[in-house]
């Protein structure tokens, strides 16, 4: 039997009503000391009823009909979409568990969000190797309904003059609705819509799944291990508490750190080769982007330009800014469990390659750098999209290599609709499923940043 022992002297004024114990203490009647405490209260406060209650405020529910691990711009989108498509206002209960505080800047009182885009276009070039397959992707986008079109280097020489046409074979050029917008007030209008949808939020690290497991065999005689998480354990920031929550779905979008959240619920614990061995294959993967200042830079009507090095790089603003960066490649993929930025890798492997494309960036001066994290495939750097084949209310959400927040509105809605329907319904997602890294189906694209 658990006992509180009470020392003399540590709670003057309290009666020491009990055994005297071997060590000098006494053993309480808690329960009567509870009583008694009470009732000392409440003849501090006439008319008031003692009540020893815990706050509970700061806690997640303790049930949720789906939790979606990540705050990110797709899980806001999952989130914004199962509440746009319920049947009912407040049919469904929705918990975003995000880990990252600086998701969690207050937004009730902030003034409202202007989302801007800047219409001015993207420039993807291509060398003579990857011409071939710009052309076919630009086939595509216009079967689709695209304004782009394909310029010769002397075309875009003629509309870009600032520009080097040197080792250049093909270009596209969005004509109509391309460009790009603030990542940050996108993020903050969304959080502040499924609010007022409402959607619940908790600052809080996911620790545990409780599940429920059964077996069956595979059509090819494969032993398999069903399994359903019916709770998860969420650890609260700052603090040694953790709160159970009982639900009926999971959604993985925890960004970069998908894959262990993957492995917590038992994701790719099995055999190699196996289905139940498969593991998500999503890390973190560290990126610079750096602002530099340039007046003799490229004017107003300047896109986002994509080189053929893997250099990117738009306006920032009106003042003669400029924001890009590159990709590392394999060999130079820098340590990711800090974000610190590597300022020689600008000086070295950005540089050099923004002033044979763009001459008058040999006068540009770095302002600012910072890093942070893709949520990179390893497999073939394209998303993961819906249901676990053997954690079977686990959804992906996750994977996007850091297009994420371009696919973000379409994703979202995919996954609802899988939740709530138990298939895509609007777009086909079906070549991004999880059971692709089983068998082995790459789903590459080419010519992205």
């Amino acid at each position: 039997m658990f006992r509180k022992v009470l020392r003399l002297g540590l709670c003057p004024g309290l009666p020491t009503r009990g055994l005297r114990t071997r060590t000098g203490g006494f053993t309480l009647d808690w329960d009567t000391k509870v009583s008694d405490f009470k009732k000392k209260i409440e003849s501090i406060l006439p008319g008031k009823q003692c009540e020893m209650v815990y706050d509970t405020s700061h806690l997640p529910p303790e049930q949720s009909d789906v939790v979606i691990i990540g705050g990110g711009i797709l899980g806001l989108s999952v989130a914004f979409w199962l509440k746009k498509l319920e049947s009912r206002r407040g049919a469904m209960q929705v918990l975003v568990v995000e880990q990252d505080h600086t998701e969690y800047l207050a937004v009730v009182d902030a003034p409202p969000v202007e989302l801007r885009f800047n219409p001015s276009g993207c420039l993807l070039l291509a060398s003579e190797k990857d011409a071939a397959t710009l052309e076919s992707n630009v086939r595509m986008q216009r079967q689709e309904g695209a304004k782009v079109c394909l310029m010769s280097p002397e075309q875009m020489q003629n509309k870009f003059p600032w520009m080097n046409a040197e080792g250049v074979a093909l270009a596209s050029y969005g004509l109509e609705n391309e460009g790009w917008f603030d990542a940050w007030s996108l993020l903050q209008g969304l959080r502040r819509k499924v609010q007022s949808m409402g959607v619940f939020f908790c600052q809080g690290e996911v620790t545990r799944f409780i599940t429920s497991s059964n077996q069956m065999e595979t059509p090819t005689g494969e032993q398999v291990v069903l399994r359903r998480i019916n709770n998860v354990h969420v650890k609260m920031d700052k603090s040694l508490e953790y709160q159970p929550v009982e639900c009926a779905v999971v959604v993985n979008a925890a960004g970069a750190w998908s894959g262990q959240i993957a492995e917590l619920a038992g994701i790719g614990k099995g055999l190699p080769g196996t289905l139940q061995g498969t593991k998500l294959p999503v890390e973190p993967r560290k990126r610079y982007v750096h602002l530099w200042h340039c007046p003799q830079g490229p004017g107003l009507e300047t896109p986002l330009v994509a080189d053929i090095s893997g250099v990117y790089f738009r306006r920032e603003g009106l003042g003669s800014n400029y924001l890009g960066g590159c990709s590392p490649t394999e060999e130079e993929e820098p340590d990711p469990t800090n974000l610190e930025v590597d300022h020689d890798f600008f000086q070295n492997k950005v540089w050099p390659h923004l002033v044979q494309r763009v001459p008058s960036f040999k006068t540009l001066k770095v302002q600012s750098a910072w890093a942070g994290y893709y949520d990179y495939n390893t497999f073939d750097q394209n998303g993961v999209v819906g249901p676990h084949p053997l954690v079977v209310n686990m959804y992906f959400a996750t994977g996007f290599s850091g297009r994420g927040l371009q696919h973000a509105p379409g994703i979202g809605r995919a996954v609802a609709e899988m939740i709530l329907e138990g298939h895509f319904k609007t777009i086909d997602m079906s070549p991004f499923l999880f059971t692709r890294f089983y068998l082995g189906e790459k789903l590459q694209e080419h010519n992205i940043l």
